[in-house]
């Protein structure tokens, strides 16, 4: 008896064949953790700065005002430093400042700013400063204390009040009344060499070259613009006129164009 042929059973499901074209779908290890997905970080721009390396306001509060000075503009001053925001500024004002122009710069109430010129100028005179401070024209401003002012006029004035000589005020007359003027001109016009008077007088500033005579080439000298301060003149024109002190002037003005 020859065997039958075996039949398919239509109910039995074949085993599923992979189709090497399409890629099998990753099996998950639930033994590995998974990846979370993080923001990007937002990129930084200039105004939002980073952290600054240095200590904290906390740490060393003077050294982070001056870091933050340097890199920041100046804005309302701390109530902590405006004592040395007001003293800073009458070191260097030299007319006085009045107190809303203080205000102002330091972009503090007016009256804060007030209160704290009035505790310093009370703090300088109890502990008796060198400087005063005190209201004038409007303003507040530094004064050296009145009993200490020989001693800076001492200072100021050290080497700068030596007095002319009677030949140097006489030079500086001829000058004056003559420029421009050449030395063999005044030394005629005195009787007397003036070479070391000539020098002491440019050396003070009163006088200075002004350029040479045409015939001679000598140097001319004239007065100088301190000469004018020093004697509180606007002009040569407001010097006082000689005929009343030289009578003999037009004389002196023959011997000087004679031969």
């Amino acid at each position: 008896m020859s065997p039958e042929h075996e039949t398919a059973d239509p109910t039995a499901t074949e085993p599923a064949v992979s189709d090497p074209t399409v890629p099998e779908p990753a099996v998950s290890d639930p033994t590995v953790p998974e990846p979370v997905e993080t923001a990007d970080p937002a990129p930084s721009t200039p105004d939002s700065p980073g952290p600054v390396d240095g200590p904290t306001p906390e740490e060393d509060p003077g050294a982070y005002r001056n870091r933050r000075g340097a890199t920041e503009s100046a804005g309302p001053v701390p109530v902590a430093d405006l004592r040395s925001a007001v003293e800073a500024i009458l070191l260097v004002v030299d007319t006085p400042v009045a107190e809303m122009t203080l205000a102002q710069v330091l972009e503090r109430p007016t009256d804060d700013v007030r209160a704290v010129l009035r505790e310093l100028a009370e703090e300088y005179t109890a502990q008796a400063r060198g400087m005063d401070l005190r209201q004038a024209a409007g303003g507040w401003r530094l004064y050296t204390r009145s009993e200490y002012a020989p001693y800076v006029e001492r200072f100021v004035l050290d080497g700068q009040q030596a007095r002319l000589t009677q030949a140097a005020l006489e030079t500086l007359s001829v000058v004056a009344y003559r420029q421009p003027v050449t030395r063999s001109r005044i030394s005629a016009i005195r009787g007397v060499g003036v070479d070391g008077v000539i020098r002491t007088l440019v050396t003070r500033g009163l006088i200075e070259e002004a350029g040479a005579e045409h015939e001679t080439g000598a140097h001319l000298y004239r007065t100088t613009t301190l000469f004018l301060e020093k004697l509180g003149l606007n002009s040569l024109d407001e010097l006082p006129p000689l005929a009343p002190l030289l009578p003999e002037i037009e004389a002196l003005d023959d011997v000087i164009g004679s031969p």
